[in-house]
């Protein structure tokens, strides 16, 4: 199987199942003598694990992580940082029933396809579970970014037809956490939660945006041709289990403008710095009196606010019945059964700033060789 590594020089290789003994991963490239918080990598991971709230999966899970390699006295050596994160709630008897069966909207049928046989046991490699290997490769790459000043905060926007309508910067970001919506703004959020309750009774699952801003991102962060950072930023996003969308800036909302009134204009303003003894410098900063393109220009960040939305269809197990066939051919029930998310909502939004994270890390230590 190819396609479990993200990155060109920080890296991030995963391993594992579901089901099996453990999950794990490779960090390459992450520079030496980087200071490793694990307590906040533990709590970067508490972001992302089931059983957090009543509105998500009730499987109880720790994700406890365990580092093996490319740490020596609390910083990085420069090496490979090998880590494992055991599975210690695994019941493969939930998906006995479906061995044979294909569920609607899984990876069951083209991974029977392509491989000529599947780990049933909730999906394998298919799993949500893989992404807590990405919560620890984001947790790495977040500490480098502290460094640059470089902050991300993603939150949920929308659920369902329920949609917060206040732009990011008129919410205060860091009421994100009260929520176990995880949305900023109180009234918004517990409309998303009361419908969240009134789906699972029904046994049924919704789906909903998760917005992400950046800010702090230095300029020129990008490559101009096949490596756009917004084409990256996409590409992270879009490998995350149940997303179907990305967009940035204005987004598609785009084609309700004017090019008179998308466009970003140009303007300086008068930075005054501290010079050689005591003298006063007047230098002029650049910048652009509108923000719809989203941070990125020519696919290289031009020093203002990144934000895009991620869309994430409903969670594909239901606690409904639903026909399908079997491996044979033949028309067959899947019953609802096991451990599932109503919304996977709130424990996306670690996951988004993790592949966030992990994306502008790479852009830039690759930046580092783009001049002298």
């Amino acid at each position: 199987m190819a396609g479990n590594t993200i990155g060109t020089l920080f890296r991030l290789t995963t391993f594992g199942e579901s089901h099996g003994a453990a999950l794990g991963g490779i960090i390459d490239g992450c520079p030496a003598g980087l200071a490793i918080d694990l307590d906040f990598v533990k709590s970067e991971l508490q972001r992302r694990k089931p059983g957090q709230s009543h509105i998500t999966t009730q499987r109880k899970e720790e994700d406890e992580v365990k580092f093996l390699s490319g740490i020596f006295e609390g910083k990085t050596t420069g090496h490979p940082i090998g880590f494992t994160i055991e599975n210690t709630n695994q019941k493969p008897n939930d998906y006995e029933h479906i061995k044979d069966a294909y569920r609607p909207s899984h990876a069951d049928f083209t991974y029977q396809e392509k491989y000529g046989i599947r780990d049933y046991r909730g999906g394998g490699r298919s799993s949500a579970r893989e992404t807590a290997c990405r919560i620890v490769g984001g947790a790495i790459a977040k500490l480098y970014l502290k460094h640059l000043n470089v902050s991300i905060q993603a939150y949920v926007s929308q659920v369902g037809h329920i949609k917060l309508e206040k732009k990011y910067q008129d919410l205060d970001l860091s009421k994100t956490e009260e929520s176990i919506i995880r949305c900023p703004d109180a009234a918004t959020a517990y409309k998303m939660v009361s419908y969240i309750e009134d789906i699972r009774k029904e046994g049924d699952t919704i789906g909903g945006i998760v917005s992400c801003v950046i800010k702090g991102i230095p300029i020129g962060l990008g490559e101009p041709v096949f490596d756009k950072l917004h084409a990256d930023l996409g590409k992270a996003m879009l490998s995350i289990n149940a997303v179907k969308g990305f967009e940035y800036g204005e987004g598609f909302n785009s084609i309700n403008f004017k090019g008179s009134e998308l466009n970003d204009a140009f303007v300086s303003s008068s930075v005054t710095l501290s010079g050689v003894e005591g003298q006063v410098e007047n230098n002029k900063k650049i910048t652009t009196s509108t923000n719809h393109s989203g941070g990125i220009q020519g696919g290289i960040s031009n020093g203002q606010d990144i934000y895009f939305n991620v869309a994430f269809k409903p969670v594909a197990t239901i606690m409904q019945d639903q026909t399908s066939v079997d491996k044979d051919g033949n028309e067959t029930i899947v019953k609802g059964k096991g451990r599932h998310d109503p919304c996977v909502l709130p424990r996306a939004v670690p996951i988004v700033e993790s592949m966030t994270a992990m994306v502008l890390a790479d852009f830039a230590l690759r930046n580092r060789t783009s001049k002298i």
